[in-house]
């Protein structure tokens, strides 16, 4: 019972971080927060430890002091659940096995072949026993598409947070019995979580954590035999190096990320164009124009999805992208491609709701623009971009190119200051 304890220990403490991460949002303490839920303080502070379950009438009223909208109701549910699941497999499980050695016991005969179909059945047995299960697979599965959906509008930060309390349920179900499908499905789910940490540290740049991550998908890839998360991790770090301005590197990568990914597969599509920016990173247009074609007749039979989803190539994505690499090769047709993504994805008003890639559109434009001679008009685009909230330090070098790219060639004050803000901002 002591390896099944750990499941329900590792749902409690994801339940835990989930309380937590909802009281800092809402500004409270664990001392106001038991106020008002009219308990100690050391009950907060035990349950976001996870070293308690609290009773499901607790974790309602919480719900609603911290305007969670049902998730920590939904979570306990199924921190109950889990616990209940895994006590009947326990119980299941030790029952068979007494079963199994009585029958052995009952065993009386004098033929060497005696009991040879009763050993058959016991090893399909232990094959199939878990202490995993397939539901509980699937609820991870759809977590990580759920944070695959999330990543184009939230932080970074508040991702990783999310990604940790996920990969560590994941790493304590690595160390329960499952069935071979289970342990497959395990393996490639935490190489995809591992992969979009790494992703979301490589936004923050920081390199350390992003490297480890990466290495832990392509590992978990391997184990799996899983081509397209490697791919992605080549794709990954890409990204990664061309950020950072190590433009062959870059190259290289995109081409190793296409030698592995799967025919017809979303990363195909994506290490093409990771490939396209590098080539006009390096000034190859004529290189670079090939590339964008070749990204353009890989995408045209894919729908378009109702959510933008990070490891899903899609057409949208496509136009954006096309926005970039024509801005990075100096090309004026970049402009049509960034006012287009800009006009279905930041309608005026609330800048703060857009999704990233709708302030790097601008930052697109700003760029197209300054390459134009408008200089009034790429300020005015940047600064845009930056009072969103959606730049993150990676793209940091992407504003900066556009501030050096006006200069003194343009009225700037705005976007100086606004500039400004954005390093403050980042270097906190």
């Amino acid at each position: 019972m002591g390896r099944e304890s750990e499941v329900v220990l590792a749902r409690r403490r994801q339940l835990g971080l989930r309380l937590a991460a909802f009281r800092r949002a809402a500004g409270l303490t664990q001392a106001e927060l038991a106020e008002r839920l009219l308990c100690d303080r050391s009950m907060v502070a035990h349950l976001e430890r996870g070293r308690g379950r609290g009773t499901a009438d607790w974790w309602r009223d919480a719900d609603k002091a911290l305007a969670a909208g049902g998730v920590l109701v939904d979570e306990y549910g199924e921190a109950v659940a889990v616990a209940a699941e895994v006590v009947a497999r326990g119980r299941a499980s030790a029952l068979a096995e007494v079963q199994a050695q009585v029958g052995a016991f009952r065993q009386v005969s004098s033929d060497p072949l005696a009991g040879d179909d009763e050993l058959a059945w016991e090893l399909a047995r232990r094959v199939a026993a878990t202490d995993v299960s397939g539901e509980t697979v699937g609820r991870l599965e759809r977590a990580f598409d759920g944070l695959a959906v999330d990543y184009p509008k939230a932080s970074p930060a508040a991702l990783l947070v999310r990604l940790r309390a996920h990969l560590g349920y994941v790493a304590g179900l690595l160390d329960k019995r499952a069935t071979l499908d289970e342990r497959r499905r395990l393996v490639v789910v935490g190489g995809w979580m591992s992969l979009l940490a790494a992703t979301c540290h490589v936004d923050l740049r920081q390199r350390h954590a992003a490297g480890a991550y990466l290495r832990t998908a392509a590992s978990l890839a391997r184990h799996a035999g899983h081509d397209e998360i490697r791919a992605w991790c080549y794709e990954t770090e890409a990204w990664r190096v061309l950020t950072d301005g190590d433009f062959p590197r870059a190259l290289e990568l995109s081409r190793s990320a296409r030698h592995h990914a799967p025919a017809g597969s979303s990363i195909a599509i994506q290490a093409t164009a990771q490939e396209g920016r590098a080539l006009a990173r390096l000034g190859d247009r004529r290189a670079t124009a090939r590339v964008i074609s070749q990204v353009h007749r890989l995408v045209a039979p894919l729908p378009t999805p109702d959510a933008e989803h990070h490891y899903r190539y899609d057409p949208h994505k496509a136009v954006a992208y096309t926005a970039t690499t024509l801005a990075w090769a100096g090309d004026p047709a970049a402009e049509a491609h960034a006012r287009e993504i800009i006009a279905r994805l930041a309608p005026p008003g609330d800048t703060t709701r857009w999704p990233r890639r709708a302030a790097s559109a601008h930052l697109d434009l700003a760029l197209a623009l300054a390459n134009a001679g408008r200089h009034d008009e790429a300020c005015q685009c940047a600064v845009r971009a930056i009072e969103s909230g959606r730049i993150v330090p990676s793209n940091l070098w992407r504003v900066t190119e556009v501030v050096d790219r006006v200069g003194p060639n343009a009225r700037t004050p705005d976007l100086q200051d606004a500039y400004r803000r954005l390093l403050d901002n980042i270097a906190r």
